[in-house]
C-alpha cells in the first residue's frame, strides 16, 4: 500500500479502509514506521495534528522515540532453543505478552469504527487495552465489542467527582480489571500544533462516549473544553481515597521521577505508569525510557512498573523491560493501523510488534521476556 498523496476526510476514505488487504499490508508495510509513513497522508490535517502533535517545541515528543535508540543490548549467546516466552505477570495475573494498547482519545479520528476497531485488534492478539476517559465509543460500548476480553480503563477525574465515580462504577460493572489515573494533566498543555490546525472544528465521537456524562453540552467538543471538566486540583490523598473507595485496582499513569513513585506506593497504588503524555503536556520533560531505570530501582518489585512513550520496535519492548519495566504500552502506532484498515490494520501492527519482540529476545540470548534485566542494555556508544 502506497503512501496516498492527497488529503482525503473520512467519508471520503471509509471504502478504502473497509478494503484493506491483508497480503498487500504484509508486502508493503513491514514496520511501525512504514505504517506512519502510509497512514498520515489520509488523515485530515486536524485529525493529524490532534494524534501526532505534542506540546511547545515537541521536544520531549521527537525525544521519547530517539531515547530508546541511545541504549544498545548486550546479547548473550549459545542459550539453547530459539523458542521463546513472552508471558509476564501484571497486577498479579499472568498477560501473554508484555504489551498493551495505551489510553488514547477520540480514536474515531482516525476511523468510523475508533475504540471498538482497537478493541477488535487487541482482542486478536491477546493484548491488554486500557481504554480513555475520553474515548469516541464509552467503557460499557468497549466492554460489549469484547466481553471476554481484559481490559483497563483509564480514568481522568472530574471536578464534579459525582461523574469521575459512576465511570468507576460503570467501568467495575463492564468487567475492568483495573483503574488507571491520569496524574499529570492539572492544565492542558500548549499544543501548539493543535491550535494551528483548528482542531475545534473536527467532531470526534460517536453517541455512545463517556464525555456527555461530564457536561458536554454537543457533538464535536474539542479536547481543550474539556479542561475546565477535568480537576486540576488533584492530589496524593485523591489517590489514597480511589484505592480505599475504588472495587478496582489503581495504578497511577504519569510518573517521572523515583519521588513520586514512592509516593503512589505510600498511597496504595498497586502500579505505575512512567509516561509523559505522549510528548503533549510538558515539552522538555524526560523521555519514559531516560526515567525508567531510576523508578524501577526505587521501586524495587514493590509495585509493578509500567512505560510508555515512543515504542516503535520489538527491541525498544526488550530495551524497557531490561531496565525494569514489567510491560509497555503502545498508543499512536495503534492509530496509524486503524487509519489504513480499521481493526485489520490495528491488528497488523500488533503483530509486526510481537514477532519483532520475539525475533529480539531470541537474538538477545533470553528468551523468556521475564527474564529480561539490565545486564541485556548499556548506554549506546554511538549516543555518546
Amino acid at each position: 500500500m502506497n503512501p496516498v498523496s492527497t488529503r482525503r476526510n473520512f467519508r471520503s476514505f471509509r471504502s478504502e479502509m473497509t478494503a484493506f488487504d491483508d497480503d498487500d499490508a504484509s508486502r508493503s508495510l513491514r514496520s511501525l514506521a512504514d505504517y506512519e509513513r502510509a497512514a498520515l497522508p489520509t488523515m485530515s490535517p486536524e485529525a493529524r495534528s490532534y494524534i501526532e502533535g505534542g506540546a511547545a517545541d515537541e521536544i520531549t515528543l521527537g525525544d521519547n522515540v530517539a531515547a530508546w535508540a541511545r541504549l544498545a543490548l548486550r546479547p548473550r549467546v549459545l542459550v539453547g532453543p530459539a523458542a521463546c516466552d513472552l508471558r509476564v505477570q501484571l497486577l498479579g495475573a499472568t498477560r501473554a505478552h508484555p504489551i498493551l494498547v495505551a489510553p488514547t482519545a477520540f480514536q474515531q479520528l482516525a476511523h468510523p469504527d475508533g475504540e471498538i476497531a482497537i478493541a477488535q485488534a487487541a482482542a486478536a492478539t491477546d493484548t491488554l487495552m486500557c481504554v480513555s476517559t475520553l474515548a469516541s465509543s464509552g467503557p460499557a460500548a468497549v466492554a460489549q465489542a469484547v466481553p471476554d476480553h481484559p481490559r483497563w480503563f483509564q480514568l481522568y477525574v472530574f471536578v464534579d467527582r459525582g461523574i469521575t465515580h459512576e465511570l468507576i462504577r460503570s467501568a467495575a460493572d463492564h468487567g475492568y480489571e483495573a483503574l488507571v489515573v491520569t496524574v499529570d494533566r492539572p492544565v492542558l498543555g500548549l499544543r501548539e500544533r493543535e491550535w494551528r490546525s483548528d482542531v475545534r472544528n473536527v467532531s470526534r465521537r460517536g453517541p455512545s462516549a463517556p464525555a456527555p456524562a461530564a457536561g458536554d453540552p454537543g457533538q464535536g467538543t474539542p479536547p481543550a473544553d474539556y479542561s475546565a471538566l477535568i480537576d486540576g486540583d488533584l492530589r496524593w490523598s485523591d489517590i489514597e481515597r480511589f484505592v480505599a473507595e475504588s472495587p478496582l485496582p489503581v495504578l497511577v499513569k504519569g510518573i517521572l521521577t523515583a519521588e513520586d513513585a514512592e509516593l503512589a506506593i505510600q498511597h496504595g497504588a498497586r502500579g505505575i505508569i512512567v509516561s509523559n503524555h505522549g510528548g503533549r503536556q510538558l515539552d522538555t520533560a524526560l523521555s519514559g525510557a531516560d526515567a525508567l531505570a531510576p523508578i524501577a530501582d526505587a521501586v524495587a518489585g514493590r509495585i509493578d512498573v509500567l512505560v510508555d512513550g515512543g515504542i516503535r520496535r520489538g527491541t525498544d519492548v526488550v530495551k524497557a523491560l531490561a531496565l525494569g519495566a514489567r510491560a509497555v504500552l503502545v498508543g499512536r502506532p495503534l492509530t496509524w493501523g486503524l487509519a489504513l484498515g480499521g481493526a485489520r490494520g490495528a491488528q497488523h501492527v500488533l503483530e509486526i510488534l510481537l514477532d519483532e519482540l520475539r525475533n529480539a529476545l531470541v537474538l538477545s540470548g533470553c528468551p523468556r521476556a521475564a527474564d529480561l534485566d539490565r545486564n541485556y542494555v548499556t548506554p549506546a556508544p554511538w549516543a555518546r
